[in-house]
């Protein structure tokens, strides 16, 4: 069985509703059950016996965008494991693009970083290129950039809080830094962080990487491995904006986009485009008497 669950704008939703049906049945996908949830007014779910999951996206996505949708092959309930992206996922900014706003070269590196977070580059390579154009720059300025610009996602604390409430494991993995992951996770409440480590001689940065590279083919092996150790029926939750999140997305039992670039949103189970972060836990169908504030 398919389910559906999506936040539309409530305006005309039960024309949207039907139009959809319709548009459904034509291809060959038949809609059993079409409700609002209970214990979540805001969610509509949609069920139906069979069917292709990407065909369901397109068909909704046509007929309810904007909205804040997660199409499931199994029944949705809270995960057991929670890996998310951090820059522009978990907090407002990219810390790198931040960073070189103190370096003089913002416009360029973020140029690349938006190159790399739609696909179009290699991401290690520009990586390296943009932490390259660093060096020489003080590591306290990366303290007053955390201070100063890097803010959390709307809804962010009272997401990881809420799951980690209901015996979830967190996990905040990044291509960005450690100097502000390990930060952000600890004011989020993550249980651990994965990232990239900057160099840094004589208090300043090098322009270079201190050990290995925290890639789309590591995000996926950290969700594989942490979720391997919670047992064969664990299930998880990946979220991210950008094309070297996809493997996470992809391998996770659901594949959350956040506010994403179109290659992420195309390869995820579903996107959140009109609610902050918060709008998972709608979806997952947690009360919001039980929400945890963070």
């Amino acid at each position: 069985m398919l389910i559906a669950r999506l936040i539309a704008d409530p305006a005309k939703l039960e024309t949207r509703l039907d139009r959809a049906t319709v548009a459904l049945e034509g291809e060959g996908m038949r809609v059993a059950l079409a409700q609002m949830l209970d214990f979540c007014g805001d969610v509509l779910q949609i069920g139906l016996p069979e069917g292709d999951a990407a065909t369901l996206r397109a068909v909704l996505d046509e007929h309810f965008s904007p909205a804040d949708l997660l199409v499931s092959q199994c029944e949705i309930a809270a995960p057991d494991l929670f890996v998310s992206d951090m820059d522009s996922t978990m907090i407002g900014q990219e810390c790198i693009d931040e960073l070189a706003d103190f370096a003089g070269f913002k416009d360029r590196v973020a140029r690349i970083t938006e190159r790399a977070m739609q696909g179009e580059l290699d991401f290690a390579d520009a990586l390296a290129e943009r932490v390259g154009l660093l060096a020489g720059l003080s590591e306290e300025a990366i303290e007053t950039c955390l201070a100063e610009r890097i803010r959390p996602m709307e809804g962010a604390r009272a997401l990881v809080a809420t799951l980690k409430a209901r015996g979830c494991r967190t996990v905040l993995v990044t291509g960005g830094f450690h100097h502000f992951a390990d930060p952000v996770a600890e004011q989020l409440g993550f249980d651990r962080v994965v990232g990239n480590r900057l160099a840094v001689a004589d208090g300043k940065l090098t322009g270079a990487l201190a050990g290995a590279i925290t890639d789309s083919g590591v995000k996926e092996r950290v969700l594989r491995e942490e979720a391997d150790r919670l047992g064969p029926d664990a299930t998880s939750l990946a979220t991210g904006d950008g094309a070297n999140d996809i493997p996470m997305l992809q391998a996770a039992t659901w594949g959350l986009a956040f506010r994403a670039k179109p290659k992420a949103r195309a390869a995820a189970a579903g996107w959140i485009d009109r609610g902050d972060l918060t709008a998972v836990l709608d979806l997952f169908g947690i009360p919001r008497d039980e929400w945890v504030s963070g």
